[in-house]
């Protein structure tokens, strides 16, 4: 209230004073609000873009599984994701720089004769530096980055794109590439007759100085040349990658969850004993704890997962694709990568606590995304 002692003229500037800190504060406050909603909407914007990239991440280690697995699906299902480009350079150091790749799928992958295999092949054989090595560091090298296919064509194809990338880094060592493909060749076949146990008589020296006169077009080597390779493998073989292809080993260190479940499955269906592993959203089962191949694979993208009732099975779950229709077990996969079910949609899979302690459904979350669902079946961390 405006004291009485005021001219009239002073209250109406008190009062107009007044209506301008009204003005003023309800300005501020409209700021406030406005500002809240930028930061809002920044927030949500970081959100999104680190789910995002969460996603992104779940989609490239599902790649390189299946690259472990089928290398053409995995390069395919990387390219249609948008997480590889379709080109010989980006496959090539794909394969060259990307930890976790099984040395054997690359040789299998650049062992190809289709085009853009055999430009991957030479892209990726130019990744390796070669310059002021011997032939003998070089081939340590280039044999540890993959694991040589079995088919002689395919290692042909592959020593010859070595043996020009040797000749491109050390211009004056030999005076043809068919030389550098050659002594390659031999110093192979001197690793095997050297380090082999089956091979009972083991080359000399002299010997593989001799088998390698005239070939350098024509003219021979330096001996010293020669001895100095040879000794190099008789004191340390090669190195060579022991993964096999399948061995899916290094997919499991480190697990998620781990645990014994029932699972129904099979032609005629029953129940059976797994062991499970959860880890970058996929479950995988095994016969047996120290089984190095799992019997199927369960990929969970996109599955729900809901509590069902079975007769003397309290502890039961369904696992289901709430897009799809079809049969149950569609889903599941061999070690091949093949629906174990010949269908297409992973549909459902039915999983069981066998007994108390082996594993807990929590109850109460019916219809609810697998993320939170499937770790509460209680599996070991």
């Amino acid at each position: 209230m405006v004291s009485s002692d005021f001219t009239a003229e002073e209250k109406m500037e008190i009062e107009s004073i007044k209506t301008y800190k009204e003005d003023l504060l309800d300005d501020i406050q409209k700021l406030k609000m406005e500002i809240d909603n930028i930061m809002a909407g920044i927030l949500s914007f970081e959100s999104g873009d680190e789910n995002k990239t969460m996603e992104k991440s779940k989609q490239f280690s599902n790649g390189k599984k299946k690259f472990n697995m089928d290398p053409k699906k995995g390069i395919t299902y990387l390219v249609e994701n948008k997480l590889l480009e379709h080109g010989a350079q980006s496959i090539a150091e794909f394969l060259y720089k990307e930890e976790g790749l099984n040395k054997t799928a690359i040789g299998e992958f650049l062992g190809e004769r289709d085009e853009l295999h055999l430009q991957t092949l030479k892209a990726f054989v130019e990744l390796h530096e070669f310059s002021d090595l011997n032939l003998v560091q070089a081939l340590r090298q280039f044999l540890w980055s993959f694991r040589l296919p079995g088919e002689a064509q395919k290692i042909d194809r592959m020593m010859e794109a070595f043996a020009t990338r040797y000749c491109d880094c050390n211009v004056q060592v030999f005076q043809s590439t068919d030389t550098c493909y050659i002594l390659s060749f031999a110093i192979i076949m001197l690793n095997t007759s050297l380090h082999n146990p089956n091979v009972k008589e083991k080359t000399p020296l002299e010997r593989f100085i001799s088998m390698n006169r005239g070939i350098n077009n024509g003219g021979d080597l330096p001996n010293d040349l020669l001895s100095k390779l040879y000794e190099s493998i008789r004191n340390e073989p090669f190195k060579i990658p022991e993964d096999d292809g399948n061995d899916l080993t290094h997919t499991f260190f480190n697990p998620d969850r781990e645990g014994w479940l029932l699972k129904l499955g099979g032609r005629v269906k029953t129940w059976k004993r797994r062991w499970f592993i959860l880890t970058d959203n996929c479950f995988y089962y095994f016969e047996f704890t120290t089984d190095k191949e799992p019997r199927g694979i369960i990929p969970l993208e996109n599955l729900c997962v809901r509590e069902v009732p079975y007769p003397r099975k309290p502890y039961c779950l369904e696992l289901y694709n709430p897009n799809s229709r079809g049969t149950e077990d569609q889903g599941v996969q061999n070690r091949d990568g093949r629906p174990c079910g010949g269908g297409e949609a992973p549909i459902v899979h039915h999983l069981c606590r066998q007994r108390r302690g082996e594993g807990l459904l929590d109850r109460g979350h019916q219809g609810e995304h697998h993320q939170g669902s499937v770790l509460r079946l209680g599996l070991s961390p």
